[in-house]
């Protein structure tokens, strides 16, 4: 899948880290699940094909008004 075929639910954030599309994000797919961009944590091993990812709160709520939930 490629990032044009996501709908990006959030804005950009400020940053050191942060240029063009490497910030924390929130994006839709076509079929309505959500993929997640942010960097990557060490909390627990995930299972095999899975992964865990770190973002900021404020990347969460900005998605959930995007859905209007």
């Amino acid at each position: 899948m490629a990032r044009e075929e996501l709908t990006r639910l959030t804005g950009k954030l400020d940053g050191p880290n942060c240029d063009d599309d490497d910030c924390p994000n929130v994006y839709r797919t076509a079929s309505g699940s959500i993929v997640v961009q942010g960097d990557v944590s060490s909390a627990f091993q995930p299972p095999r094909g899975e992964a865990l990812v770190e973002i900021p709160e404020a990347v969460l709520r900005e998605a959930v008004r995007a859905l209007g939930w």
